[in-house]
């Protein structure tokens, strides 16, 4: 039986509190409810480039757009076209595409989150993504990656930046011509999050030795023998910062009185040193990842460690 509650999220962080906060914090969301490629174009914009150096492309994870389209359901159809779902997956329909056709609907009340709702087995998540009529995948829009902190971690990238951001990242380096041979052959005709030594070498034509050029530019990481993810260079900084935030974030709300914390209140505190992508970026990854609840209060959301 479905559930439902009233809409908690986008209202909740889309008010500008009066309490001074950094850039971050006070910038309001201003996505569409229920839309999932507004929630992806808000999320890259609490992106901290600046913290980076503008050397790499904003990146949003999957859990932070379930954040702001907690309905699955509607996010998977909002995020790709035509795949059915695998056999033993949790998912109705594959979740990785971004879609332009499917416009959200305004609606007073959306599914609960369900713990456990997500592939937890990296096979099944695979093959979802192997699916035909990936919209904006076979537009070249978007690339999904492998963060590589867990088997959910996938972070979504718009393909220009991520492009942009390579090209400047190898610009004068011994592999820069393998890069640029990767981006203008490989990038455009396949959109697997990992590729196979058969297909980079015999359709692709690539030399071992490019291939090695590959991952010393950090285009290619070694998923096992004979296969590579494709990754982001410098997304090593950007992990880390993001495993700690998760946990200092997580501990905010672990400390407070009954394991549970107002967002608001959340929102308006300091946050920890270690928190170098800003509250709000967590607090979406949070919630979208189900690590806390939300509950509806006369006081706002409330989020609350889970009863493990």
């Amino acid at each position: 039986m479905s559930r439902k509650r009233h809409h908690l999220i986008p209202e909740t962080l889309g008010v500008k509190r009066r309490r001074k906060r950094g850039p971050v914090e006070s910038d309001s969301l201003r996505g569409e409810p229920g839309s999932a490629r507004a929630a992806v174009s808000e999320l890259m914009q609490l992106f901290p480039r600046g913290l980076f150096e503008d050397a790499l492309p904003p990146i949003v994870l999957r859990s932070q757009v379930y954040s702001l389209v907690p309905d699955r359901t509607v996010a998977d159809r909002q995020l790709v076209r035509g795949v059915g779902a695998t056999a033993g997956s949790p998912f109705p329909n594959s979740w990785n595409f971004l879609s332009h056709s499917h416009s959200a609907s305004r609606s007073a009340s959306i599914r609960p989150f369900r713990r456990g709702h997500c592939a937890r087995h990296w096979g099944a998540t695979e093959t979802l993504l192997k699916g035909p009529q990936k919209e904006l995948q076979e537009q070249g829009e978007i690339r999904i990656v492998q963060l590589g902190f867990d088997l959910d971690a996938h972070g979504i990238i718009f393909t220009e930046d991520y492009k942009t951001r390579v090209l400047k990242a190898c610009d004068g380096r011994p592999y820069a011509g393998a890069v640029q041979k990767f981006l203008a052959s490989v990038l455009p005709a396949c959109g697997d999050l990992s590729f196979q030594q058969d297909q980079m070498t015999q359709t692709f034509g690539f030399r071992d030795s490019e291939i090695t050029h590959l991952v010393n530019a950090g285009v290619l990481t070694v998923r096992d023998a004979g296969s590579w993810w494709l990754a982001v260079p410098g997304a090593g900084r950007f992990i880390k910062y993001f495993v700690k935030g998760r946990q200092a974030v997580l501990g905010m709300v672990r400390k407070a009185k009954y394991r549970e914390l107002l967002l608001s209140e959340l929102l308006g505190r300091r946050a920890p040193v270690v928190v170098r992508l800003g509250l709000t970026y967590h607090v979406h990854d949070l919630i979208g990842a189900q690590l806390v609840d939300c509950i509806s209060t006369t006081s706002g959301t409330l989020l609350r460690l889970p009863e493990t």
